[in-house]
Formats: structure tokens, C-alpha cells, sequence
């Protein structure tokens, strides 16, 4: 690694600037992409990516993939759409070769859980513009991944980690929340990017639970909270009325008819979907 060029040559050589279209914002500080790695790392008791196959996606000018290699993961995996950016991943491959796979496309049409023979890990500082769409597909298919670290806007992380009653708390929360344990590695000021977004970011880890949850009752999960945060400030006997036998669903997960959405907590819109018919 130390024979690649650094982080602003490599920019300058490829002038690379950020594409808005692409929610491209660079992360250009090594100090900063290794202290993402090494708080995951730690987060996770671990030393190193040793035995591990890591996906990254949109690497951009590649800081966060050189941290990513530092750790030695088995094989790391890019997934970009720029031009640009695959040409200096290919500058990577030539020093480090078969760790580095390079795939040119768009990782929300890409099967992450396709012919792996073990569990991964996603490190990403993700495209704002498409973040929560894929989170909402990894957490389906957390049993095929052992951690996700993933940089988000800051107000998104919020939403995530929100517990029951914030005013945060939202879908992604109860999804999240149902799914994983979710720690908050720390916050990023908007100057530690190029270019400087208006917002803070934060890194989060997400490491799956002990007890698994079928697809069909996440998907049911999923049905019940769009109903009931669709019309938030409404109790849940008038946004979930079209569920049949509301009110024996809600003895049964212990949720008053009065209750508003953000009242409800993950594990009891879990006990909604396994006992509703839809």
C-alpha cells in the first residue's frame, strides 16, 4: 500500500470531483477511515478481518478501501458505478491483486448473499441518496452477514438508533432494532469531507441477533409500520383499523388501542405481524 500514490494525487490525477447524482461526498483523512476500522474492529473483539470477505460499496477515491486492506480481510470486494473511481481501484488491485474484487454496477440490484460459503461484512461510507433502501435489504438478510459498518447522515442514524417514543422513532427504527444490536461508533463533522455536506455524519455498527426472525414476519413488520407511522399522530385503533381482530392483536402484544405509533416498541410490532392475517 505504501507504494500507491496519496489520497489528493490520486483525486488530482483522476480529477475526481464529486458527483452530487451519485450522493458522492470523499473521505480523504486516513486518520479518519482508520479510526472507522479500528472502532469497528474493537466494537467486535476483534484484531483484524482475518478470515473475514468484506464488501465495500462506492469507494470513491479509495481511503476507506486502503483502511479496509490494512486489516486483512480475506478478499474485500468493491461494488462502484463511477468510471473514475473503478480506474483507481484498479490501481489498488495491481498492489495488493487477489485481495482486491473490483465489480462494476449499482449495489442495489446486487445479490450480496450469492454463493458466499460464510458470513460477511459490509464496511460502506454509503451513498446518502440510496442508504436507507440499502440497509432495509441487508437487515431481510442478516444471516448471511456477522456486521455491518456503515456511515450514514447523522439525522438517519438518529432515526435507526431511536427508542420506542422519540420522536425519531420511525420504521427504520423498529426494522433495525428488531434485527440487530446498533451501536453508535461516533459522529463526523461535516469538514472531514470533500466536499463538506451541510449535515453531520455517523457511523454506526450493526451486529445481528441471537434470535432469528422469519422474512414473512419482517415483511408483515414492514406492512404494519408503514400503516401505522403513515398517520403517526393517530392512535393505532384508526391507522391500523383495516388489520381484522385489531383488538385481540393488540391484547395479544399488549398494545393499548390508544397508543400512537411511536408507542409501540419493535419487539411488540413483531408480535402484531406473527398473529395478523395479511
Amino acid at each position: 500500500m505504501a507504494e500507491l500514490p496519496t489520497l489528493k494525487e490520486t483525486v488530482e490525477k483522476y480529477q475526481l470531483l464529486a458527483k452530487k447524482s451519485l450522493g458522492q461526498n470523499f473521505l480523504l483523512d486516513m486518520n479518519i477511515t482508520g479510526k472507522i476500522i479500528r472502532s469497528s474492529l474493537n466494537a467486535q473483539k476483534k484484531e483484524s478481518f482475518a478470515g473475514d470477505s468484506v464488501y465495500e460499496i462506492g469507494p470513491g477515491p479509495g481511503g476507506l478501501t486502503r483502511a479496509i486492506l490494512q486489516a486483512n480481510p480475506d478478499v474485500l470486494t468493491v461494488i462502484e458505478m463511477d468510471e473514475r473511481c473503478i480506474k483507481i481501484m484498479n490501481d489498488i488491485k495491481e498492489i495488493v491483486g487477489n485481495k482486491l474484487e473490483i465489480i462494476t454496477g449499482d449495489a442495489l440490484r446486487f445479490d450480496f448473499c450469492k454463493n458466499e460459503d460464510k458470513k460477511v461484512q459490509i464496511i460502506s461510507n454509503l451513498p446518502y441518496n440510496i442508504s436507507v433502501p440499502l440497509l432495509t435489504g441487508w437487515l431481510k438478510n442478516m444471516q448471511y452477514f456477522s456486521a455491518l459498518t456503515l456511515m450514514f447522515q447523522k439525522e438517519v442514524a438518529d432515526r435507526i438508533s431511536a427508542p420506542t417514543g422519540n420522536k425519531s422513532y420511525g420504521r427504520i427504527s423498529v426494522l433495525s432494532q428488531l434485527v440487530c444490536n446498533v451501536e453508535r461508533l461516533f459522529d463526523l463533522n461535516p469538514n472531514c469531507f470533500v466536499p463538506a455536506p451541510k449535515i453531520w455524519s455517523s457511523v454506526l455498527l450493526f451486529t445481528p441477533k441471537t434470535e432469528k426472525i422469519s422474512k414473512v414476519d419482517l415483511n408483515k413488520v414492514e406492512k404494519i409500520t408503514a400503516l401505522a407511522f403513515s398517520q403517526r399522530r393517530k392512535m393505532i385503533r384508526q391507522s391500523l383499523k383495516s388489520l381484522p381482530d385489531l383488538d385481540k392483536l393488540c391484547a395479544a402484544a399488549g398494545v393499548e388501542m390508544t397508543a400512537r405509533a411511536e408507542n409501540i416498541a419493535p419487539e411488540q410490532y413483531l408480535l402484531l405481524a406473527q398473529n395478523a392475517a395479511i
